[in-house]
This record gives structure tokens, C-alpha cells and sequence, in this order.
């Protein structure tokens, strides 16, 4: 009972949480139609619709939009949506986390990280020059980051995702990588997916007797 309550009352808040923040975007737009250019979405029609058998620019329209006068305020506003879009990400770290002391510098890591690879993003967009600078950089500074558990990567995967879309403008499929990720997440925190290796499934799966502890 507890742990059901633990389930559905953090999928309940999470769950409002993205529903307002929809609800918030549709509404401004609705209203503001022409302030549609200054939001951080629509950016993967234009992948979507490149011709991949060229060198062409894919994101034409995005990097004329962050080239343009208001191209700051409009990476500020991808920055915000990236913000808002990794928190359920460490609030689900926080949920299903074993350990009640988590690492701070973990969760502040995958919280900025969104915020800095948007900025990356529009920075490069689809110079090769750029990129390959960059990477440069990176080998130079040497950036190591240690992690304690293998279920880490997969934060830091997802916050270079959300961080991916918010910068090419595609703010809606950062949403559903976030969504994805964190109900994913709960999901098979609340069911113990392969930690429990018990019932008339597993044993057929595995053809392991339930007296039997080890193979």
C-alpha cells in the first residue's frame, strides 16, 4: 500500500507538472500567434523535409532564426523549456534512487547539462568546422566524469537528448523524450523489473524452479 501510494502520488505530480507547462505553451501561442517564431519549436520539419543525399543546410530556417536580432532571446527561451523539461528527469533520480543520500553534483550535472548542450547546439547547428572545433575543446579540457552506477548513463543520455532538441528547436520531441524516460522510469521502479526473479512467467522465461536460488 505504501508503495503504491509512493508510485501514484510522485506520477500524479509529474504528470500535472507536464500538463501545465503544455497547457502554458498552447495557450501563449493561441494567443500570441505571431510570437511563434521566438519558441523553440518546429525544428524537426525542417530535418524531417532535408534532402539527405545533400550537403545543403538541414536547419536553414532555425539558423536563420537564431542568426536573426531576436536569436538570443529565442535561445533563451529554448534554455528555459530544456530547464523544465529535465526536472521530472531528477525528481524520478530522487524517486527511485536506492540510497537516501544521492549525489548532489550528479543531479546538479544532469540539470545544467541540458542548459549548456542547447547552447551548444545553436552555436554549431550544422557547421562541421564548428563541430569539429568543438570536440576539439572538449579533448583538450579532458572532461571526466565518474559514474557510480551504470543506471547514471542513461540520465546523462537523456539530458544531451533534451538538450539536442531544445537547440534545433524541436522542443516538443525533447518533451517526449523526457515524458518517455521518466514514466519508463517509474514504471519499472514500481514493478522491481529484474530484481524480483519469481512467478510462473520468470520460471517459464528461465526455466528456473522457484527453490532454485542460483543457476
Amino acid at each position: 500500500m505504501r508503495r503504491a501510494a509512493s508510485f501514484l502520488i510522485p506520477t500524479a505530480i509529474i504528470t500535472l507538472y507536464y500538463l501545465f507547462w503544455m497547457g502554458l505553451l498552447a495557450m501563449l501561442l493561441a494567443r500570441y500567434p505571431a510570437a511563434r517564431e521566438f519558441f523553440p519549436v518546429g525544428g524537426l520539419g525542417d530535418l524531417v523535409g532535408a534532402d539527405t543525399d545533400s550537403f545543403e543546410p538541414v536547419y536553414s530556417h532555425v539558423e536563420e532564426t537564431v542568426l536573426a536580432p531576436h536569436g538570443p532571446f529565442r535561445l533563451a527561451l529554448a534554455s528555459i523549456g530544456a530547464a523544465v523539461l529535465i526536472l521530472p528527469v531528477s525528481w524520478v533520480y530522487f524517486i527511485t534512487s536506492r540510497t537516501k543520500e544521492v549525489d548532489s553534483s550528479f543531479v546538479q550535472t544532469i540539470v545544467i547539462m541540458p542548459i549548456v548542450v542547447t547552447g551548444i547546439s545553436m552555436i554549431v547547428l550544422n557547421s562541421l568546422a564548428l563541430a569539429f572545433s568543438l570536440a576539439g575543446i572538449v579533448a583538450a579540457v579532458r572532461f571526466r566524469f565518474s559514474l557510480d552506477q551504470p543506471s547514471h548513463a542513461m540520465y546523462i543520455f537523456v539530458a544531451i537528448s533534451i538538450g539536442l532538441g531544445a537547440g534545433i528547436g524541436a522542443l516538443g520531441v525533447a518533451m517526449v523524450i523526457s515524458m518517455a524516460f521518466v514514466y519508463a522510469m517509474l514504471i519499472i521502479w514500481k514493478l522491481q523489473y529484474g530484481k524480483i526473479m519469481s512467478g510462473p512467467f520468470f520460471s517459464l522465461l528461465t526455466r528456473r524452479s522457484r527453490s532454485e536460488e542460483d543457476y
